[in-house]
Parts: structure tokens; sequence; C-alpha cells
């Protein structure tokens, strides 16, 4: 299941498929039943109306879910970038021959959070995460010798500044990893599904069922799939792009 919501085109065609399934499911049940009374035509009519209600709340609210878990991975890139941006200034503060080492290792550092954002491929972006893990390391010791041989309050913001970069990137990963949780597709694929078997179930002619009612399926799968396509940081069209990283970057090797 984790895989498919990582691929929204296949969630979009594995949507398709069994909605329209459930749709012909519930047309197929209505031949059974040539006629309805009026009463229970009635009564059937205020059923699809309430599921459909509440499938498209569902559907606004994952939505909601998914557009504030994009915005989130957007603030904390752009947080990224300044605790980076500001650890490379403050390490002014830092010895000579300190101060140059640890701007090389930020530049170099840029390029590896760079890639973390365009990569797509998970072996990719299992070595970028190594790759990372060793240069926080090698940062993190840059500025510690400097900080224990001469412990005062102009180097403890150098090493203030570092400790904001290693968290903003902790922070990223987290927000990477904030999905939409799998029960919550589950349960919105249920209420979809019982929702096309009403609508078929109501259907007056076969007919209709066979082309009008496949816009209901159709619909609901673009919707699931630009659900899909927001909440996966790396599949689908929509992407984040590392846009203030890619500015520091040039910015900083532009001085």
């Amino acid at each position: 299941m984790s895989y498919l919501i990582d691929h929204p085109p296949y969630v979009f065609a594995l949507s398709f498929l069994a909605l329209s399934l459930s749709l012909w499911l519930g047309a197929a049940s209505r031949q059974w039943q040539r006629t309805l009374h009026d009463k229970v035509r009635e009564d059937l009519g205020i059923i699809q109306a309430a599921t459909l209600t509440l499938l498209g709340l569902i559907i606004g609210f994952t939505f909601s879910m998914a557009v504030s878990r994009y915005d989130q991975r957007k603030n904390y890139e752009e947080a990224e970038a300044n605790a980076i941006g500001t650890e490379y200034v403050r390490a002014d503060l830092l010895p000579g021959a300190d101060a140059a080492k640890v701007r090389a290792l930020l530049l170099n550092y840029i390029d590896q959070r760079i890639q973390f954002y365009n990569t797509r491929a998970e072996q990719q972006r299992r070595q970028i995460d190594a790759q990372t893990a060793k240069l926080q390391a090698e940062l993190w010791s840059a500025v510690k010798a400097p900080a224990v041989a001469q412990p005062t309050p102009v180097v403890a913001l150098a090493v203030s500044g570092m400790n904001d970069v290693l968290n903003s990137q902790s922070y990223t990963e987290a927000a990477w990893w904030n999905r939409i949780p799998l029960s919550a597709w589950g349960l919105m694929a249920a209420i979809a599904i019982c929702a096309n078997v009403l609508v078929g179930f109501g259907a007056r002619t076969v007919k209709a069922e066979s082309t009008l009612l496949l816009v209901m399926p159709f619909v609901i799968s673009i919707a699931f799939f630009l659900v899909a396509d927001i909440d996966s940081p790396r599949g689908g069209i929509i992407r984040l792009q590392p846009q203030n990283l890619l500015n520091l970057s040039e910015s900083l090797r532009g001085q």
C-alpha cells in the first residue's frame, strides 16, 4: 500500500478500475429488481446524497492534510537554507583555518541537500543520506575543536549555528516522513466504493451506467491522484523544488 501511494499514476489507475467495477456491480444489482417503489427510490436518493456528501468532505479534509504537509516541507526547506547561510557567515568567528574548512564543508553540504530534494531513486537517496551524515560529523568536528581550544562566547555562536544546521536537517527528514496515514486512505477508498455502488444501483438504464456514470469514478480517481501527488515528496508531478538552497548555493559560490 505504501508503494502504491508513492506512485500517484498507479493510484489513479487502480482507483478508476475499482470504482468502475463498483459502479457496474451496483448497476448489475439494480437489474435484478426492475422497478423501485417511490418510497424506496426516495430513501435511496437520501442515502446517495448523504454518502456522496460524506465522500466529498473526506476528500476535502484529506486534500487539506496533504497541502499542509507540503507546506511544512516547503517551510523546512527555507529554514534549512537560512540555517546554512547563517552558519556560513558565523564561520568568520572561528580561527582562519577552521573557518575555511567549515565554509568548504558547508558548500559540499548544500550540494548534498539539493540532491536530497531532487533525487527519486531509492538507492541514490540512501547514498545521499550516508554522505550527509558523514559531512555532518565533519562539520561538527570542525567547530568542536576550536570551541574546546578557545571556549569563548564568540566561538559559541558558531557552535550554536552549526547545531541549527544539523537540527534543520532532522526537521526536514521528519516532515518528509509525515504522510497521510494508510488507514485514512483505506477508509476514504471504502466510502468511495460504497458511493459508486449506490450510484450504480440508482441508475435507471444500463446505457447510462456505461456512459455518463463513468464520470463519477473518473472524477474521484483524479481527486485521489491529486491528493497522492501532493502527499508524495518524490513521486508524481507536483514536487518541491529546493529553490532557497539553490539560491543560497549560487550566492555563496558567487562570493
